[in-house]
């Protein structure tokens, strides 16, 4: 299975390309993470950030690969625990097809990203920076992945 992480934002300072690339290289291929970066559109005083955010979106579902369940990140979604979610990582891999993860830029998923998700998944009551969610996600999915196959990375 492949979780592709579709993400909103280029040109990421180095400790969020080296946090995120030492936990998507430590998951195997059974579940490997690949990231796919969406430019962000056009935001200054005179820009239309609605529009800016649907753009977004658009460029979003069309990098979503063919055959994908799509999960989108946001607050408003369903919190999941690490053993909540190493369950749903053994469902998805039981289940074959891959996964697409959707993270919004700074003012968060379009509309149509929200409806053509399946799930919702909040990381956490907190607006956390777009940058971070990345890092946050790929640790998350490293120490679920650990917990499912009973390597010592999780301890709690």
């Amino acid at each position: 299975m492949i979780i592709h992480l579709i993400s909103v934002g280029n040109k990421m300072p180095r400790w969020v390309q080296e946090g995120y690339s030492e936990y998507a290289k430590r998951l195997p291929s059974e579940c490997s993470l690949n990231l796919l970066e969406i430019a962000p559109g056009h935001r200054g005083k005179s820009a239309d950030v609605k529009r800016t955010v649907r753009d977004e979106g658009e460029r979003m579902l069309k990098a979503i690969p063919k055959g994908c369940r799509t999960i989108a990140l946001d607050v408003t979604g369903k919190a999941w625990s690490t053993e909540q979610l190493s369950g749903r990582i053994g469902q998805w891999m039981a289940a074959g097809p891959d996964i697409a993860l959707l993270i919004g830029g700074p003012e968060g998923l379009a509309d149509a990203c929200l409806q053509q998700a399946e799930l919702r998944w909040s990381l956490s009551p907190l607006t956390l920076p777009h940058p971070l969610v990345r890092v946050v996600v790929a640790e998350q999915l490293y120490r679920a992945w650990s917990l499912l196959r009973n390597h010592p990375y999780h301890r709690a």
